[in-house]
């Protein structure tokens, strides 16, 4: 008899929480990242409490843990009911700490996923001045992915004047390490 996908993905969020295999850990969660880009799994995944997950595992030491779960909410928060528990959950924090990341699809993922967390309610956490700087510095990245991305989010998501005030700021500080004094 098949599983229905409720049933799987019960087995999967189960599998995640008994094992002890790191391996096995990142395999599951890269499972649950995919699931979470059918809209077909938001109800589930909801009912599972795989955006909690996702939440708790952006502060894991395994890069590669971070990874899968900044994708997995990345996918999720297209739709407004995972988005608004995502923000309710005060998902913003975590996720513009994975912008630190030197891990390439971990910072593109949580780039993305704060472009779909911008909300008019949202938006002065997802553009708050560090965030605005950030962008600046990727925008000036070597990879095009990045930089066209970061070029995007300074575009569509910041208003000039936020640009001019972190560009203003960036010139005083050197990523945020003030420069010695003469």
């Amino acid at each position: 008899m098949e599983l229905g996908r409720l049933e799987y993905l019960q087995a999967l969020v189960t599998e995640f929480q008994v094992t002890d295999s790191p391996e096995a850990k990142e395999q599951v969660l890269a499972n649950l990242a995919n699931f979470a880009y059918d809209p077909k799994n938001y109800e589930y995944l909801r009912q599972l409490q795989v955006l909690d997950l996702f939440l708790d595992m952006l502060t894991e030491d395994s890069e590669t843990l971070v990874e899968f779960a900044i994708g997995g909410l990345c996918n999720l928060c297209l739709d407004k009911t995972n988005k608004d528990y995502i923000l309710e959950a005060n998902g913003v924090e975590p996720i513009i700490n994975c912008l630190s990341s030197s891990n390439e699809e971990t910072v593109m993922s949580a780039v993305t996923t704060l472009m779909y967390l911008t909300t008019p309610q949202s938006r002065q956490q997802t553009t708050a001045l560090p965030v605005v700087e950030c962008m600046l510095r990727f925008s000036l990245s070597a990879s095009r992915r990045l930089s066209n991305l970061a070029t995007v989010f300074l575009e569509d998501y910041c208003t000039p004047l936020q640009v001019e005030e972190a560009k203003n700021l960036s010139k005083h500080t050197a990523v945020g390490i003030p420069l010695p004094k003469d």
